[in-house]
């Protein structure tokens, strides 16, 4: 473990979940004090404190201020701004919220104390477990904050081995929304491959087993040669009868599958003028949708 160094700022935790037990955990190893955390459940607090040397699981949030230069509030987003104003800070402090979502300005209270504010947000899935620790190696951690708070803020991406990356004031929400397509609507996606299949009688587990590795061969190509350059299937070829042919069949299942197909397929448009010109093809294509949408 690396000795702890005096000049970095003392950290403390409001809320006890994922997120915070891993940053702790992870800023603890490389030589930062964590000091202090309360949750809204005493087990959980006991159990962070029980993973980080010279944690204390306090009774209140109030204890954690009092005990910590650096304040993390890692509570649910809705109960961010009640834990702002119901604290008191003192000048000198810095209190930063780890929502994607929620703007940095429902900590206003604690800047109108003296303290400054941010944000700290990982783009990254926590599961709860330990692997979390070294999974996070190589993940964007989205800052925003003024000077000095930025600087130590940066510097703590770095201990995790993480990537940090700004963004405006205002930004959050858009920023927030938009990484969905990355994590939740992969599965969403998946999930409708499973209820299609399950119409011709594959089930679930046979499903998903048939289609990792093209997800995985997917998501590699388009990190190697890009997006565009990843994208297969008929929409790729310029074949317009082959979609014509599977948005009908997918019409007789009801629901929103086609629709929804439409709709993935009209972006799929988009890439697939991207990369190479078939004007004809994709202008066939994408009139084929508008019945659909």
């Amino acid at each position: 473990m690396t000795s702890v160094d005096t000049a970095l700022p003392t950290l403390g935790f409001i809320g006890a979940g994922r997120v915070a037990r891993c940053l702790a955990a992870v800023w603890a190893q490389a030589g930062y004090t964590v000091s202090a955390v309360a949750s809204r459940s005493r087990t959980s607090a006991e159990q962070f404190a029980a993973e980080v040397p010279g944690c204390t699981a306090c009774d209140g949030p109030q204890q954690v201020v009092d005990a910590a230069e650096l304040i993390f509030i890692t509570v649910p987003d809705d109960a961010i701004a009640a834990s702002a104003a119901s604290l008191k800070f003192r000048p000198g402090q810095a209190v930063v919220h780890c929502s994607g979502a929620s703007e940095v300005s429902l900590l206003e209270p604690a800047r109108k104390q003296g303290a400054a504010i941010g944000g700290f947000h990982p783009l990254y899935l926590f599961s709860g477990l330990a692997a979390d620790r070294e999974r996070i190696v190589g993940a964007y951690i989205t800052l925003e904050a003024p000077e000095p708070l930025k600087t130590r803020l940066t510097a703590l991406v770095h201990a995790l081995r993480c990537t940090p990356l700004e963004i405006p004031a205002g930004a959050r929400m858009l920023y927030h929304a938009s990484a969905n397509y990355a994590a939740s609507f992969i599965l969403c996606g998946l999930r409708e491959a499973v209820e299609v299949w399950s119409s011709f009688g594959v089930n679930e587990e046979d499903t998903l087993a048939a289609l990792w590795p093209m997800l995985e061969g997917t998501l590699k190509t388009a990190r190697d040669r890009g997006l565009s350059s990843a994208l297969a299937g008929p929409v790729s070829r310029g074949d317009a009868a082959v979609v014509e042919r599977q948005l009908e069949r997918l019409q007789q299942l009801g629901g929103e599958h086609a629709r929804l197909y439409a709709q993935m397929t009209r972006r799929a448009v988009r890439l697939a003028r991207a990369r190479k010109p078939m004007p004809g093809a994709l202008d066939a294509i994408d009139a084929l949708l508008d019945p659909y949408l």
